[in-house]
């Protein structure tokens, strides 16, 4: 069956229906989840939240097709409520590859993944929310915008501020090389 025909039989109260339409979304709905709050544990409260949120908001959906995009705009509403209630919590982040190449060097894909790590942990929760939606997620930045509910003029300016403070942060952070007696790079 069709996503909107589950739609409408979720819609009815249907469960299995539901469980069926957020099955697949559930583990992307996560790694976003955790992107965005830096912490595995606090991901999985946002998910649940959101998925809350989408069974009892589900009779308001106007068009089912959109469902997908509602869905992730409930998750990232829940990560930034979480996020502002949790302000002074430490953030930990688990960065799972979200279908990326193949690596043959583990150590500098490791490097690298800390670099990108560290920039995206000194970003507020609204930009880092914009970065995992389109650079992680794939989104275009007008499903960005609609995702999140707000004008593409705004997703652009807080992408584009986004992306100069962690251009900042990857310049200023440590090599990851060091040099070794005779002068080699280690």
């Amino acid at each position: 069956m069709d996503q909107s025909g589950l739609v409408e039989r979720a819609r009815g109260g249907d469960h299995d229906a539901f469980t069926e339409l957020v099955r697949g979304a559930a583990t992307r709905l996560d790694r976003a989840a955790r992107l965005i709050l830096r912490d595995p544990e606090l991901a999985r409260d946002a998910v649940q939240e959101a998925l809350i949120r989408a069974w009892r908001d589900l009779p308001g959906l106007r068009d089912p097709a959109r469902f997908d995009a509602w869905l992730h705009r409930l998750t990232v509403n829940a990560c930034l409520d979480l996020a502002r209630r949790r302000r002074r919590r430490v953030i930990e982040v688990e960065l799972d590859p979200i279908d990326g190449p193949a690596v043959s060097d583990v150590s500098g894909a490791l490097a690298d993944r800390e670099v990108v790590d560290a920039a995206m942990r000194r970003l507020d929760e609204r930009g880092r929310a914009i970065v995992v939606l389109h650079y992680f997620l794939g989104m275009p930045l007008t499903d960005v915008a609609v995702t999140l509910g707000i004008p593409i003029g705004t997703v652009k300016s807080r992408l584009h501020r986004a992306l100069g403070e962690m251009r900042v942060s990857v310049e200023t952070a440590p090599s990851t090389t060091s040099q070794i007696p005779g002068g080699q790079v280690a």
